[in-house]
C-alpha cells in the first residue's frame, strides 16, 4: 500500500543533527573534503577529543570516494611496480577493515586466468606468494593454482584459458564507508556541514579564520586552531585559492572508469584479467544481477566535478572482457556507467598512469606561531584509516594534543557484529523480522548491519513503512537516511547510500527520481548539521 504515513522524529541523543553553527565558532581541526580521507580524518580526530568541523562543498563521497572499484585490495598489480610498501601497509588494512565494518566489507576470491603470452606462470605464483606473506593474514585464505576445467569459474571463459590462479581479497561499499566514517566522527562531537564551500581561510592572532558558503549562498564564519585540506582532486586548487598558500607536492589527475552490465557469470567470485597493454580489468560480481567492470586510468585535466566515460573508454572494457568470456558485450550492454578522478600524488618517473604510485604523502605547513595546515595528496580507499591515523598523529603534535591513536580496533556504525561473522548476525536479523521480505532483510542488514532495527523503527509490517518509492526503498528508510545519513535527494540515496537506481524498473527512474526529490523538499530535515 503506498501511503504516506508519519514517522516519530526523536531520534537517540547521540543520533541528534547539532543544530547550526553559530558565527565566529571556533574548532580545534576545520576538515576540508567530505570523501573518504577527509571522513576519516575527522572520525579519528574527534575520538580523540578535538572539536572538529567537517565541511564539504557537495554530498559525502559525491565524487571519487564513490567512483572506486570497490575494493580492499593490498594491489597485487603494485607489486610490479615494486611498491612492497605500500602493499604490505594496505594488506595489514585490509584484515583491520574486514573486522570494522563486515556488513558493508567482505571477502572476495578473485579468479586471475594464466594468458602464458602475457606473463609466465612462474611469475605469478611468486607475485602471490608474496602477497600472501607480506603481511599477517588471519580472515582470508590464500592463493592456490585451479584448472579452469574443474573450477566453476572456468565455464565462462573462453576454451583456450586451461589454467589459472585463485587468491583473496575484499569488497566494499565505497560510498557507505565515507558515510559510517562521517556518523562515527559526528556521534564523537564533529559537526558535518554537506553542501557547504570553503570560500577562503587565512591564518590571524595564531589561528585560522575561514569563511564558509552553503549551497543557498549565505555564508558562515568560523575559526580553527588547525585545517585538514583533504579535498582530493581540489587539493592543489584549494592550497592556491581558497587558502593562498603554496605547495611542495602536487596531484596527478587520473580519470577511472567503471561499466556494469546484466550479470556475465552465476559463481560469486571475481576476475582479475590481464591485458596486452599490461593494464588489469577486474569483473566482480555487483549488486546481484549485476557485473561490474572497470577500470580504466586516463590523464584528466578537466573540472573533476564533469567527470564522464567516453565512448573509447567503453569500448576498451567491453573489447577487455571479450578476450576472456565466450559471452561477449557490447556499449549496447552497458545498463549504468561511472567515472571518477583519482587525485594521485605526482611521480616524474611514471609516463604511464597505471605506474604513477597509489601511496599518500602528508604536508605539514606550521610555521612558528602560526596555526598549522596539513594537506593531504594522494592515497587509496583501503590505506584511509591509516593516513587519517597519520594525519592526526602529526596534527595533534602540531597542536600539542596529547591523545593517542584508537582506530585500529574500533567498529563503524554497524559494524559491531559478533566475530565479524555476518551471515550468522543476518539469520537473527531475518528471524527477529520474518515479515521482512529476504531480499529486503538483507539489503538492510548489509547497510546498516546492527543499526538496520533503527531503520525499520517501531514497523512490524511492509505497510508500516510507509510508501515503497522504489523497490525495496520505503519512506522509513527515506527518515533514517534524511535525519541520520545527510541525504538530501534521490541521487544521494539512489546511487551512494544505495544503488537502487539499477533495480528501478526500466523508464521509471525519471518518475522515481521525481518522487524522491519532491519528498525531500516536502519533508525537510528538522535538524541539521
Amino acid at each position: 500500500m503506498n501511503r504516506s504515513i508519519s514517522f516519530p522524529t526523536q531520534l537517540p541523543d547521540s543520533m541528534q543533527r547539532t543544530q547550526p553553527v553559530a558565527q565566529g565558532t571556533k574548532y580545534d581541526l576545520l576538515v576540508v573534503g567530505g570523501g573518504i580521507n577527509g571522513a576519516g580524518i575527522a572520525r579519528d580526530a574527534a575520538g580523540r577529543g578535538l572539536s572538529v568541523l567537517l565541511c564539504e562543498q557537495d554530498d559525502l563521497a559525491a565524487h571519487t570516494s564513490s567512483a572506486s572499484t570497490k575494493l580492499i585490495h593490498g594491489g597485487l598489480r603494485y607489486l610490479e611496480y615494486r611498491e612492497f610498501g605500500l602493499v604490505r601497509k594496505a594488506l595489514q588494512e585490509r584484515e583491520t577493515l574486514l573486522r570494522a565494518a563486515p556488513h558493508i566489507i567482505w571477502p572476495l576470491r578473485f579468479v586471475m586466468p594464466h594468458m602464458p603470452d602475457l606473463r609466465p606462470a612462474w611469475l605469478i605464483r611468486a607475485g602471490l606468494f608474496l602477497y600472501d606473506h607480506l603481511a599477517k593474514r588471519e580472515l582470508l585464505p590464500g592463493s592456490r593454482g585451479i584448472v579452469m576445467s574443474r573450477h566453476p569459474a572456468g565455464a565462462p571463459l573462453v576454451e583456450s584459458i586451461t589454467r589459472g590462479f585463485v587468491y583473496s581479497d575484499g569488497w566494499v561499499n565505497d560510498a557507505r564507508l565515507v558515510v559510517l566514517n562521517a556518523l562515527d566522527a559526528h556521534e564523537r562531537g564533529a559537526t558535518i556541514l554537506t553542501r557547504t564551500k570553503l570560500v577562503n581561510a587565512e591564518r590571524a592572532g595564531g589561528e585560522w579564520r575561514a569563511r564558509l558558503q552553503r549551497a543557498d549562498g549565505t555564508t558562515l564564519d568560523v575559526r580553527a586552531s588547525a585545517i585538514a585540506n583533504a579535498a582530493g582532486p581540489w587539493v592543489g586548487e584549494l592550497l592556491k585559492g581558497a587558502l593562498g598558500l603554496p605547495s611542495t607536492h602536487s596531484v596527478r589527475l587520473v580519470k577511472g572508469s567503471h561499466i556494469v552490465t546484466r550479470r556475465l557469470f552465476e559463481h560469486d567470485h571475481a576476475y582479475i584479467f590481464q591485458n596486452p597493454d599490461k593494464r588489469i580489468i577486474f569483473a566482480i560480481p555487483y549488486e546481484h544481477d549485476y557485473t561490474l567492470i572497470g577500470t580504466t586510468d586516463l590523464e584528466y585535466r578537466g573540472d573533476p566535478s564533469q567527470v564522464a566515460i567516453d565512448a573509447n573508454e567503453t569500448q576498451y572494457l567491453c573489447d577487455s572482457i571479450n578476450r576472456y568470456f565466450r559471452q561477449k558485450i557490447s556499449p549496447a550492454d552497458v545498463r549504468w556507467s561511472y567515472s571518477g578522478v583519482r587525485p594521485l600524488l605526482e611521480d616524474e618517473n611514471a609516463d604511464n598512469p597505471s605506474a604513477v604510485t597509489r601511496d599518500y604523502s602528508l604536508e605539514l605547513d606550521a610555521p612558528a606561531a602560526e596555526a598549522p595546515l596539513l594537506s593531504v595528496f594522494g592515497g587509496k580507499i583501503t590505506t584511509f584509516r591509516k593516513l587519517a591515523e597519520q594525519a592526526v598523529d602529526t596534527l595533534s603534535e602540531a597542536l600539542r594534543h596529547d591523545a593517542a591513536a584508537w582506530t585500529v580496533g574500533a567498529p563503524l556504525p554497524g559494524g559491531d557484529i559478533a566475530q565479524a561473522n555476518f551471515n550468522r548476525f543476518l539469520g537473527e536479523f531475518s528471524r527477529e523480522h520474518a515479515w521482512l521480505p529476504a531480499s529486503l532483510a538483507h539489503r538492510l542488514a548489509r547497510a546498516y548491519g546492527t543499526r538496520a532495527n533503527r531503520v525499520i523503527g517501531l514497523a512490524r509490517s511492509r505497510a508500516e513503512l510507509g510508501r515503497e518509492f522504489a523497490p525495496g526503498l520505503h519512506e522509513a528508510e527515506l527518515v533514517y537516511l534524511r535525519d541520520t545519513e545527510w541525504a538530501r535527494s534521490a541521487q544521494d540515496v539512489l546511487w551512494r547510500r544505495s544503488k537502487l537506481g539499477l533495480h528501478v524498473a526500466p523508464g521509471t527512474l525519471e518518475q522515481v527520481t521525481r518522487d524522491i526529490d519532491e519528498w525531500f523538499a516536502r519533508e525537510p530535515a528538522r535538524q541539521s548539521a
